[in-house]
C-alpha cells in the first residue's frame, strides 16, 4: 500500500506549507466528527522536506468514507481552511 499524497494545501501559514504544497514526511487527520489537519503548525521556520511531498500517515477521521483502519483511502487529499480550521477538505462522511 502506498500513502496517499497531499495534491493541495492552502494553509499558508503552516510551517510545512511551500507553494501550497505540504512537506511534512506525513500528516495525521484528527478523528471523530473531527478531520483537521492535527500537523498544522505555525513557526518562523520551514518544517519538512524540499523534496518531499506530504502524505497521510494516519487518520483518525472513523466517520470518513475514505477511511479503512485508520488508514485514508483517497486517491489523494487537499487540505484547507473551512470554518476557522485548517481541514482535510476530501473529508465525505461515510
Amino acid at each position: 500500500m502506498e500513502m496517499v499524497r497531499i495534491i493541495q494545501c492552502d494553509a499558508a501559514d503552516c510551517a510545512y506549507n511551500q507553494n501550497s504544497q505540504c512537506h511534512a514526511m506525513a500528516i495525521t487527520v484528527g478523528g471523530g466528527m473531527d478531520h483537521k489537519c492535527d500537523t498544522f503548525t505555525t513557526g518562523t521556520g520551514q518544517g519538512g522536506f524540499p523534496d518531499v511531498i506530504g502524505g497521510v500517515g494516519a487518520c483518525k477521521a472513523a466517520s470518513c468514507r475514505h477511511n479503512m483502519n485508520l488508514e485514508c483511502e483517497a486517491p489523494g487529499i487537499k487540505i484547507g481552511r473551512e470554518a476557522g480550521l485548517v481541514d482535510c477538505l476530501t473529508f465525505e462522511p461515510g
